[in-house]
């Protein structure tokens, strides 16, 4: 008898086959939750070695055996098998199956693998995973010991692994606005990602000033403002080591320091006040007390609304007066071996700082000569001439003409830092001296870096009435600066000096395009706290 072909369309087949898939759907669940309740099973079990891993203790607390604490700066080779204890910031972490956890861990610029492998007396499974669970940037404290890999460790500073026995969470981050690797990389960098079809985070400028503390724990942040303390180490040795005098003066004065209504004014205890412009007739004060030579490293503020990358409304100051014994040029000498001093010094210490600053921002070292370049300002202006390039003879050089004259500098001479002087009595502030031999000059100066200037510097006038006539001349109110003019009237000898901005050094040094990226907290037009527009 022949048998009727089976129908797989028909109901009782389809039936069938769904009670089958159903089944195998259970099982395969059951399966599931059953490896599930083994490994909560694990997790779960009471963990002998909690004590080696966890939230930090209290200091209130008794911390037993507690090993001083290594700098991650300092682990090297020479420290193997040695027995450590560093702190720093999670900065990355990196889980590879449930018996091991890297984790890079930073401190200022310095990073260092340390690897949380389950071992029987130190390391459990538990503790792999609270490892694993900890947040980027957290504070951590880690103990173990210092072993050398087989391979290059790439991606940290030092080339020594710390082989984890315990680890306590000091602080726990929470999510943050971006990540320390995005705020790190170099424009280049990400210009290449996007050329191989990779988009790559871009941190832009206000969200690094609106989140600071995160932006400034990047290598080159860390490069830059190292820098920045080591300029102001140096300017302080330096003219200590010359016999100046460090001071410090008021901040809160009658009047402008420096002429102009660009001021930031305030009320105080109900008489009209502002804050200094410069330490300028302070410091002018200081040699009239026969202190000979001042210098002074502080706060500087400026009214005036200069949205440029070159301008704050808050700066360091780096401020110098002193004696003249017949010509201005002795202030020009101070300023020139100063410099060098600086430049020489840097490239010599600050190596490390200098390479972590050019891997994200690249620059070329700044070209100077042993001897620094002096040209007077008409031979600034002849040379602006000469190249087809109309400037005012008796007027100020505006920005773009600065720019010029340091790119024909550099071309004549082969140095981007030299010396402008010899400048127009007009175009300069009220105490500058005027020139011997033509008054409609000044013994003033300015010194520029890469087509910018950074100093402003001149003889001063000591001469009370003539003062005071340029004074009023400037539209200063004579009242305001009474006890200047007093102390000017009292006596004082040949004098000058000279200001620079500590942030603009160092920006135009490391050859930044802007100057936020020297101030630790930016003070412009836009910004009185947090992110700027510019």
């Amino acid at each position: 008898m022949e048998q009727t072909p089976i129908n797989e369309d028909s109901p009782s087949v389809s039936k069938k086959a769904a009670m089958k898939q159903e089944k195998l759907r259970r099982r395969q669940e059951q399966q599931a939750l059953a490896a599930a309740s083994r490994s909560l099973a694990v997790d779960d079990e009471l963990d002998q070695l909690a004590a080696n891993y966890g939230e930090f203790p209290l200091q209130s607390k008794t911390v037993e055996n507690v090993s001083r604490r290594t700098q991650v700066a300092s682990l090297t080779n020479a420290l193997e098998n040695c027995s450590v204890r560093i702190r720093g910031k999670a900065h990355t972490i990196r889980v590879v199956g449930k018996n091991m956890a890297f984790v890079v861990v930073r401190e200022s610029w310095f990073t260092v693998q340390c690897v949380a492998t389950v071992q029987p007396d130190t390391v459990s499974r538990q503790m792999v995973k609270y490892v694993a669970g900890l947040s980027r940037e957290s504070v951590i404290d880690v103990e173990g010991l210092v072993s050398i890999p087989s391979v290059e460790i790439k991606g940290t500073t030092q080339q020594v692994e710390v082989q984890v026995r315990k680890l306590y969470c000091v602080s726990r981050a929470p999510e943050l606005s971006f990540n320390i690797e995005d705020a790190a990389r170099s424009d280049a960098e990400i210009e290449i990602a996007l050329q191989a079809g990779e988009k790559l985070v871009r941190v832009n400028q206000d969200t690094r000033l609106n989140n600071r503390d995160l932006d400034l724990r990047t290598q080159a942040n860390q490069g830059i403002f190292s820098i920045q303390s080591e300029v102001g180490n140096i300017f302080r040795g330096f003219l200590l080591s010359e016999g100046f005098r460090e001071i410090h003066t008021p901040k809160l004065i009658a009047g402008s320091s420096e002429g102009g209504a660009a001021v930031f004014t305030l009320d105080y205890k109900g008489q009209p006040a502002c804050l200094a412009q410069s330490p300028q007739l302070h410091k002018q004060m200081a040699i009239c007390a026969e202190f000979r030579g001042v210098f002074e490293i502080g706060p500087v503020f400026r009214g005036e609304d200069s949205n440029t990358h070159r301008h704050l409304c808050e700066f360091t100051g780096l401020d110098v007066e002193m004696e003249i014994d017949l010509h201005y040029s002795e202030v020009m000498d101070i300023v020139a071996r100063l410099f060098v001093t600086i430049f020489g010094t840097l490239n010599k210490t600050c190596q490390k700082e200098l390479e972590a600053v050019g891997r994200q921002y690249p620059f070329e070292p700044l070209k100077y000569l042993p001897e620094t370049l002096r040209l007077t300002f008409e031979e600034g202006v002849q040379m602006l001439k000469d190249a087809g390039d109309e400037v005012d003879p008796m007027g100020d050089l505006n920005t773009e003409a600065e720019r010029k004259l340091g790119q024909l500098v550099m071309e004549k001479y082969g140095t981007e830092f030299y010396i402008l002087h010899r400048y127009p009595l007009a175009v300069r502030p009220f105490y500058t001296m005027p020139c011997h031999d033509n008054p409609a000059y000044s013994n003033s100066f300015d010194v520029f870096i890469r087509g910018e200037e950074i100093i402003s510097g001149a003889q001063r006038e000591h001469r009370p009435e003539l003062l005071e006539k340029r004074a009023q001349a400037c539209g200063i109110e004579l009242k305001t600066i009474s006890t200047y003019i007093d102390a000017i009237r009292n006596g004082v000898t040949l004098h000058g000096g000279f200001g620079a901005g500590l942030e603009r050094v160092v920006m135009l040094f490391l050859g930044l395009d802007n100057i936020r990226k020297t101030s630790l907290f930016p003070r412009d037009p836009l910004s009185l706290n947090g992110g700027s527009l510019l």
